[in-house]
């Protein structure tokens, strides 16, 4: 018997969340039995190794410019021309008809990405007109950006039903239900699945890695700068100063920023700068507290592993998405929380003090079981089982 395909397109423009979430995916789809074949629009990022049978295509990559999010930089930085659109569309194009799919997955179009509809457009306009026609979805994660609206809001509800079958939303409605970031979510409820939040299988810790530290990280570190200097600062301050504190930078962290943090870490004992790690999961589960931005992946890394930690939502231009996340969890008394506007070495080490003194928190009130059902439902779309 055949094995069903998907193809599964992903486009970063400034972190590196959105391709993580995308490769967990891909890999809980082909160890359900499909075919993957992961189309990646953005830069490459080695220390994110594609495997687990997948099947993986890079276009030419693509990047944001600035938190606006509006200018497209190509490869090696130059913003992006008619041609070079021309040329991208054709290259997905032919990497989707190569797959020849039974599931065509987009993440997060139409409700955010709307700078790709030069190419998401044709390509959606040739799976819906081809005889053998694939089932059409959107992978969405359970908080979007920035308010949109009226219209694009309606725009975007006007694409759901031209051409999605389904619309797979990433999170648990019991936290977060999707109609608070799209208020037009009942007008498709008959499409939309919910899967319970993406996270790696992190398992038991694998060794001593981390242990009894604390843990200090801020995704790809693209945006990091501000919070590792501030958590570097904040530890005197705390009742954690004697423990070792483990600071990931991250691979996207602009050398000259990084060469500052190895300044101020010089300053003191007991720290260990580095860019990054492949155990991280290793090193939540065994420390003794996290300190990080609130992405969704590190975010529910840390829930999983049940790590005492304090987030600080990114939130400069117009994002929202990680506050609105990280106050529901909050709430919840997984986490302690520092709006960025209240950054402060002060105001940090406050929020260490008191993360440390709490016992750690159980998981199991928020459903991360979002890899393998996102896997059954999109086996079970690819198996013509659409309802």
């Amino acid at each position: 018997m055949n094995r069903k395909r998907v193809f599964f397109y992903v486009q970063h423009l400034l972190g590196i969340g959105h391709l993580k979430r995308a490769v967990t995916l891909a890999r809980a789809m082909a160890a359900a039995g499909l075919d993957v074949t992961l189309a990646s629009g953005g830069l490459p990022v080695p220390e994110l190794p594609v495997d687990g049978g997948v099947r993986f295509v890079q276009l030419p990559p693509a990047s944001a410019a600035d938190l606006t999010f509006k200018v497209l930089l190509d490869g090696i930085g130059r913003p992006v021309d008619d041609e070079w659109k021309r040329a991208r569309a054709a290259a997905l194009l032919a990497a989707w008809r190569a797959a020849d799919p039974d599931v065509l997955l987009l993440e997060l179009f139409p409700f955010g990405r709307r700078q790709m509809r030069f190419e998401l457009l044709p390509l959606l306009d040739a799976a819906s007109g081809t005889a053998r026609r694939p089932v059409i979805a959107c992978s969405v994660r359970d908080v979007l950006g920035a308010p949109k609206s009226a219209q694009r809001q309606e725009e975007t509800l006007d694409l759901v039903k031209r051409y999605f079958d389904r619309v797979l939303v990433h999170g648990d409605p019991g936290a977060i239900p999707f109609e608070r970031t799209f208020p037009l979510a009942s007008r498709i409820a008959a499409r939309i699945e919910y899967t319970g939040y993406v996270v790696d299988d992190a398992g038991a810790a694998r060794g001593n890695a981390g242990n009894g530290e604390v843990i200090v990280s801020a995704g790809g570190g693209a945006v990091g700068a501000g919070l590792l200097a501030a958590a570097i600062r904040a530890r005197p301050l705390t009742t954690l100063h004697e423990r070792r504190w483990r600071v990931l930078a991250g691979n996207n962290l602009p050398d000259a920023d990084f060469r500052e943090l190895a300044k101020l870490a010089a300053g003191a004992t007991g720290i260990e700068l580095e860019r990054s790690r492949t155990d991280f999961t290793t090193l939540l589960a065994n420390c003794a507290l996290s300190v990080s931005q609130a992405g969704y992946n590190t975010l529910m890394e840390i829930v999983s592993a049940a790590a005492p930690a304090v987030v600080v939502p990114f939130a400069r231009g117009q994002e929202t998405e990680q506050t609105l996340r990280a106050r529901c969890f909050a709430e919840r008394g997984l986490l302690e929380l520092v709006e960025e506007s209240a950054l402060a070495p002060e105001t940090l080490a406050a929020a260490i003090d008191r993360a440390a003194q709490k016992p750690r928190a159980s998981s199991t009130s928020i459903n991360l079981d979002g890899a393998r059902r996102s896997a059954a439902l999109v086996m079970r779309l690819a198996t013509g089982k659409t309802s």
